[in-house]
């Protein structure tokens, strides 16, 4: 067997252990299969498929030894968890699964409406139909790491992905939701194939020829927009972590633009920047 971890290849053979991160014990049988291990998103799932494909459960519940029997409840648990997950994501289809026979569906979402600074920032994806991502969700319940993880898996396996913002000057020229709106439009414009159905968080986007369905709290009900938002969300946090740099009095690597204690402290003591929206900071300057 070969087994990838990272850049790290290690050659293994019948009935060695293996220990692999977070004291994960496994006992891999000879075998001609390439295994790769670099993805953490599918780390769970890999952990039941082995357990699962190599019998591992049967060969060792006899064993006595408590480190054996410790790591074979703790694989149970990850299990009984991990199928919690698919059945969780399996849930969240059931606009997908409804209109699956129109064709290519695409998730909409938009990121930054309320921010003092920084642009909006609008994601269109269309999901294969048999996508198998777990831990979507709306991208405000998930760690910054785990949207990180999750961004690279969205864009290495989605359809497409169509990514537009509009920015602070356009925002104070034309409204904030005029502006999302816009940027929703530029994002469907950016895919790479028509979709027959918009699943949009929310909103009706007007001048869209393309029939929508919106979703009130879709980033937690529909597997598409919920990539949406997590690709939009990673796209602007990003951004506004570059800014950051430019501009380090304001803490926007860690307020995103968003209106905290620091941000207005700062915002009072220097003015405002260039990616201010001027007409969300009048109460403050």
């Amino acid at each position: 067997m070969i087994i990838n971890f990272g850049n790290t290849v290690v050659n293994t053979l019948s009935e060695q252990l293996l220990r692999i991160s977070c004291d994960v014990l496994f006992v891999f049988e000879h075998t001609d299969e390439e295994i790769d291990f670099a993805t953490p998103a599918y780390w769970d799932e890999v952990i039941q498929s082995f357990f699962t494909s190599y019998s591992m459960y049967e060969i060792y519940k006899e064993d006595t030894r408590s480190g054996v029997q410790k790591l074979i409840a703790q694989c149970r648990k990850k299990e009984a968890a991990l199928e919690a997950e698919k059945q969780r994501i399996e849930n969240m289809k059931v606009y997908e699964h409804k209109y699956e026979h129109l064709g290519y569906l695409c998730g909409i979402d938009e990121v930054g409406r309320g921010p003092l600074a920084g642009p909006v920032v609008a994601c269109a994806v269309i999901l294969p139909q048999d996508s198998r991502i777990l831990y979507l969700n709306d991208s405000k319940k998930l760690s910054a790491s785990k949207r990180e993880e999750l961004y690279d898996v969205i864009m290495r396996e989605a359809v497409s992905v169509g990514i537009g913002m509009r920015s602070p000057e356009r925002i104070d020229e034309i409204n904030i939701l005029q502006a999302t709106y816009e940027a929703m439009r530029e994002a469907v414009s950016k895919l790479e194939v028509v979709p027959q159905l918009l699943l949009n968080d929310a909103v009706t986007i007007p001048q869209i020829t393309i029939p929508q369905v919106p979703i009130i709290k879709g980033d937690a009900k529909s597997v598409s927009i919920a990539a949406a938002s997590i690709v939009a969300k990673v796209t602007r946090d990003r951004m506004m972590e570059k800014y950051d740099k430019v501009f380090p009095e304001y803490g926007f690597a860690s307020n995103k633009g968003y209106g905290s204690a620091d941000h207005i402290a700062a915002l009072k003591k220097y003015g405002e920047t260039p990616i201010h929206r001027k007409t969300f900071i009048t109460h403050f300057i």
